[in-house]
């Protein structure tokens, strides 16, 4: 059996949809703090369980007759490292045969706030003496695309200056995901999983400009000035200066990679950013 964690999130449902095709239903558990949002995915006849990565014994119960697990991270930013510590032991004491997490693009060497609990995990992975496989997943396009209505009316505003970002869509991730655990054998690999063609935000906002027809400029500024400006349009003060800290990040190349893996685990070249803009609008 496969189990994914957080399986109500966005990414975790777009893998649970990709196993459908190649698992039975009856094969897929999807671990959960709250069953009650995810009754459709019973109704399919997948295996839900209630798991909260703060609650070791949970984990542990959950992963009863589990031979996979996809450790999608935890959404807490600052509780990471101890949640993960969870599922890995509880993945141990379980006897489960591989883990696959879901880490960050270049995590060894990336400039990000963000990275910090990712490598912390990773340690902890290979601490644990439980088969691993990374999946370094790059920027979704939904971070940038789910702003694009913004974008049209006051144009694109960051501070990545000129940092190229290669980004693909949150489906892309998800398949390839997907594809690494029902394939044997991937123990000890580490994917770089980034989208085939990475883009400046000034060539995001010309994209912009190209699929909706108004012409929309990009707008860099400091680092501080951009973190003001996310906590003007509701975002709490701390996880705007980290959002704010990976733009600058990409401005030292943290978001970027030529790395094929994405697109040769999902046998189809990765979503373009064009195509990612007219989904949004």
């Amino acid at each position: 059996m496969i189990l994914v964690t957080g399986a109500s999130g966005q990414l975790g449902r777009l893998v649970i949809d990709n196993l459908l095709n190649t698992t039975p239903a009856n094969q897929i558990v999807a671990a959960v703090r709250n069953p009650e949002k995810v009754v459709d995915l019973a109704e399919k006849g997948i295996q839900v369980r209630k798991a909260d990565y703060s609650d070791l014994d949970s984990l542990v119960a959950a992963m009863q007759g589990v031979e996979k697990v996809l450790l999608v991270s935890s959404s807490e930013v600052g509780q990471r490292t101890a949640q993960h510590s969870n599922v890995i032991n509880a993945a141990k004491q379980a006897s489960v045969a591989l883990i696959a997490y879901t880490s960050i693009l270049n995590a060894d060497k990336s400039p990000l706030i963000l990275a910090k609990e990712h490598v912390e995990t990773e340690n902890l992975l290979a601490k644990s003496g439980v088969p691993y496989v990374l999946l370094r997943n790059g920027w979704y396009s939904e971070n940038y695309t789910m702003g694009v209505a913004g974008a049209l009316e006051h144009g694109v505003v960051g501070c990545a200056e000129d940092g190229k970002l290669s980004t693909a869509a949150r489906a892309d991730y998800a398949a390839a995901a997907a594809a690494v655990v029902i394939k044997n054998g991937q123990a000890g690999k580490v994917y770089e999983l980034a989208g085939d063609n990475a883009f400046t935000l000034s060539e995001y906002a010309a994209a912009i400009s190209k699929v909706s027809g108004k012409t929309v400029a990009y707008q860099n500024v400091p680092e501080t000035e951009f973190t003001k400006i996310l906590v003007s349009v509701g975002l709490p003060e701390g996880f705007a200066a980290v959002l704010a800290d990976s733009e600058a990040g990409a401005s030292k190349g943290g978001l970027f990679s030529d790395s094929k893996d994405l697109s040769t685990l999902i046998g189809r070249p990765t979503t373009s950013i064009e195509d990612s803009i007219k989904a949004a609008l």
